[in-house]
C-alpha cells in the first residue's frame, strides 16, 4: 500500500501481477489509487473450481476498467491456451449469474468481459494507438 501511494501522481501505472491469495487487497488498491490496476491470470490457474467465486470478490472491490486479463501461463505456449481457456469460462459464470439474477444486461456482461478481456490492457499498455515519430 505505501508504495502504491508513493507511486500516485508520477506518470507511470502500476499493473499488480497475479494478486491471488492477496485478491481482495490487490482490488482494494486498484480501487484506491487511480494509476493502479490488477492483473488476473493467477485466479483460474491457482484457484480451479473456485475461479468464478474468486473473480467475484475482486469483481466486487476493483471497477472493472481497472482489472486486466491475462493467462498466468509460463513457460509451456499451451499452459497460455488452458489459462485463456479457464478464465473465460470463470468470468462467463460470474457474468452469466449476474444477468440470470437480473442484475445486470447481456449488453453490460459483454462490455465489461471486453473491458477486461482485452480493452483495460489496450488502453494501460497503449497498444492499438498510433506512436508519433520514430522510424
Amino acid at each position: 500500500a505505501d508504495f502504491a501511494a508513493a507511486t500516485e501522481g508520477h506518470g507511470c501505472d502500476l499493473v499488480l501481477l497475479h494478486g491471488y491469495p492477496y485478491h481482495r487487497q490487490t482490488a482494494a488498491l486498484a480501487g484506491r489509487h487511480p494509476h493502479v490496476y490488477a492483473d488476473l491470470g493467477a485466479v483460474p490457474a491457482r484457484t480451479g473450481a473456485r475461479a468464478a467465486a474468486v473473480l467475484a470478490e475482486i469483481m466486487e472491490l476493483a471497477p472493472f476498467g481497472k482489472l486486466l486479463f491475462s493467462s498466468g501461463a509460463r513457460a509451456l505456449p499451451e499452459l497460455h491456451l488452458v489459462g485463456a481457456r479457464q478464465f473465460r469460462e470463470a468470468l462467463g459464470r460470474v457474468l452469466g449469474a449476474w444477468v440470470e439474477d437480473g442484475a445486470w444486461t447481456r449488453q453490460d456482461a459483454a462490455r465489461v468481459a471486453t473491458m477486461i478481456g482485452s480493452g483495460n490492457a489496450r488502453r494501460v499498455y497503449g497498444l492499438g494507438q498510433r506512436v508519433s515519430g520514430g522510424a
